[in-house]
């Protein structure tokens, strides 16, 4: 199942479904999660259900109630569904449907496979100016891997593929992050209970339509919250097995 939290994405909704379908997955489901979008993103999910009936589903939440309490909900309602398997992605095409295929298959061998922009052969949007890639690239692959210690590259990465197995071994009851720091926050905790992850490469590129919604206080949060992260998860047992392999360089 593909869970997608989305706020104002009318206008990228449609396509996006088109595009994930079209993939040929015969069993590929997808999920949306809206927080009340003003711009009737709802209103678009429910018109789509009705057009891939029995492969669409529609969570309506009563707010903005923030991205990482919709990831959980997400991920909850996959796992009582019984998805063996459960992408998470954007909807503003940032992240491209034709990789969900690639992250998928090494399922066999990792806990999570995710969609990287720091590992040879990832690459961000050439749009980006100088000051935008120099940010990105110290939080993923200095700030957070210094503080944290992790190994993943593309720490605030938000394209990824999991087993049930690791969600349900990651205990989604302690994840509490609820912005971008989220996915710090699931990397570091993939990490320190010794699941395999493998960082595919992928072009990041810039939304399509619509605002991005990392302004500066969201940074600035997710910032001093990686050092939360770290007093809160001190007694947590790091496991020495952990694996973090990053593939040969790929043409994209």
């Amino acid at each position: 199942m593909v869970v997608i939290p989305t706020y104002n994405e009318a206008d990228n909704l449609p396509d996006l479904a088109q595009a994930l379908f079209a993939l040929g997955l015969p069993d590929l489901h997808l999920l949306i999660v809206d927080d009340a979008s003003p711009d009737g993103t709802g209103e678009v999910a429910e018109r789509l259900r009705g057009q891939y009936p029995g492969r669409m589903h529609v969570i309506h939440r009563s707010g903005k109630l923030g991205l990482g309490t919709a990831y959980i909900t997400g991920f909850r309602y996959a796992l009582d569904r019984g998805a063996d398997f459960i992408v998470q992605m954007d909807a503003d095409f940032s992240h491209s449907p034709t990789y969900v295929p690639r992250l998928l298959e090494p399922l066999d061998r990792y806990d999570v496979v995710v969609g990287s922009r720091y590992v040879p052969g990832g690459r961000l949007d050439e749009r980006w100016n100088w000051w935008r890639h120099l940010l990105s690239w110290w939080a993923n692959s200095v700030y957070t891997r210094l503080i944290l210690g992790i190994q993943v590259r593309d720490a605030t990465a938000g394209f990824k593929a999991w087993r049930r197995e690791t969600l349900e071994g990651i205990d989604l009851s302690r994840i509490r992050s609820n912005g971008y720091v989220f996915q710090v926050e699931m990397a570091y905790v993939t990490e320190k209970l010794g699941y395999r992850v493998l960082e595919v490469p992928i072009y990041f590129e810039d939304r399509r339509i619509g605002r991005s919604k990392m302004s500066v206080p969201v940074k600035l949060e997710a910032a001093w919250r990686v050092w939360e992260l770290r007093w809160r998860y001190r007694h947590l047992q790091r496991v020495k097995s952990v694996a973090t392999a990053t593939p040969a360089p790929d043409h994209l």
